[in-house]
């Protein structure tokens, strides 16, 4: 699928410049840089990661919730 993404043409020349010191491809980068973007907000990238992500999440235990239902506070006994 292609789709058309726009920079200004400061950011393009860098951008073909690192391609070239990496001797990569434009399209090389993008996907490492969308890959990232993907993995910080926590999406997985493909069916493999989405899967290792599922099995991590089954194998953490329950979460107790506070005995009085809500947060617990502390209580400051007041000097006097």
């Amino acid at each position: 699928m292609r789709k058309l993404i726009a920079f200004d043409d400061d950011t393009f020349d860098k951008l073909k410049q690192l391609a070239r010191d990496r001797m990569a491809t434009f399209q090389e980068l993008a996907d490492e840089a969308f890959a990232d973007l993907l993995k910080k907000h926590g999406i997985p990238i493909d069916l493999r990661d989405a899967l290792r992500k599922s099995a991590r999440i089954a194998a953490e235990p329950a979460k107790k919730p506070a005995e009085n239902g809500g947060p617990t506070k502390r209580l400051r006994k007041a000097k006097t």
